[in-house]
C-alpha cells in the first residue's frame, strides 16, 4: 500500500504522462482538466506559455499532437504537502528535452502549475 506522499507523486506521474498522449493534447477540454488556472511554462524553446497560449499548439490536433513522446528517467519528489516535483527526459521527432514539471494539489485534484524544458545534448 503507498504512503501519502507516494499517492502524490504517482498522481502528478499519471497526469504528466496523459498530458504527453497526443489524443489528450488535441483535447482543449481534457488538456484545461489538467492545468492549474495560473499555469505558466518556460518551454526548451526559450517562449513563455501560460493556459490561453498553450491551447494553441495543443487543442485542436496542433503540431505538439502529431506524434507519441517517448518518456524516460521520471522521478518525483514532494516539495511540501500538495506540492510534487518531476523530472525526467522527453524524445519527441528526434529531439531530447530535459523538463522539469511543479504539480499541485487543488479543490479540483491535481494540476500542472509550472512546466520548464530545457534541450539536452
Amino acid at each position: 500500500m503507498m504512503d501519502d506522499q507516494e499517492q502524490a507523486v504517482q498522481a502528478a506521474v499519471d497526469g504528466e504522462l496523459r498530458l504527453l498522449e497526443p489524443e489528450v493534447r488535441a483535447s482543449t477540454e481534457r488538456v484545461l482538466e489538467l492545468l492549474d488556472p495560473e499555469f505558466r511554462e518556460i518551454g526548451a524553446s526559450g517562449r513563455w506559455w501560460d493556459v490561453e497560449t498553450i491551447l494553441t499548439v495543443t487543442g485542436g490536433g496542433g503540431i505538439s499532437a502529431t506524434s507519441p513522446v517517448e518518456v524516460s528517467d521520471m522521478t518525483g519528489t514532494v516539495l511540501a504537502p500538495g506540492l510534487v516535483h518531476l523530472t525526467y527526459f522527453s524524445d519527441h521527432e528526434g529531439r531530447r528535452v530535459w523538463r522539469s514539471s511543479l504539480w499541485r494539489l487543488t479543490a479540483t485534484g491535481w494540476r500542472l502549475y509550472f512546466h520548464q524544458g530545457t534541450l539536452a545534448a
